[in-house]
């Protein structure tokens, strides 16, 4: 008598609603958040894939990057769903934080009113200038966030 596996269960489509981005810089920076999120904000795999991404620039969005996730951890007064890195969908914060670092130098409201959203907090505004300077990095080395 041969026993099967159970099958896995579907994908859960209210825990993980949003497709992966098409965009190369979204990309990066979502793997970067999971990453870091999972593995602390020395993870050695986000450094050696910027170093592949940007070259020689890579240091800016990097620290850029440890910076804006330590200052989520620090502001954040509730968890943040983030998938692990082989998901092929994003979860609703994840698909927020992308957007809000999209939107912080050109709409910094729209960019507050996510963060805020995400992190359960009210003031924003520490957050959203490093998510502006996150974003400039990653658009001043050739891959903007959110196009």
């Amino acid at each position: 008598m041969t026993t099967l596996p159970a099958p896995s269960p579907a994908p859960n489509p209210t825990t993980l609603p949003h497709p992966l981005p098409e965009a190369t810089g979204d990309r990066l920076l979502l793997l970067a958040i999971r990453r870091m999120g999972a593995h602390g904000l020395a993870d050695a795999h986000v450094a050696q894939t910027f170093v592949v991404a940007f070259g020689s620039g890579f240091r800016r969005p990097l620290v850029l990057a440890r910076a804006f996730m330590a200052e989520l951890a620090a502001t954040a007064t509730t968890t943040i769903a983030i998938a692990p890195c082989c998901c092929a969908r994003m979860t609703w914060a994840e698909a927020a934080l992308l957007t809000a670092i999209g939107h912080a130098e050109r709409r910094p409201d729209a960019a507050r009113l996510l963060l805020a959203d995400v992190m359960a907090e009210r003031r924003a505004d520490a957050i959203v200038a490093s998510a502006a300077a996150l974003s400039a990095a990653f658009a001043d080395l050739g891959l903007p966030i959110g196009g």
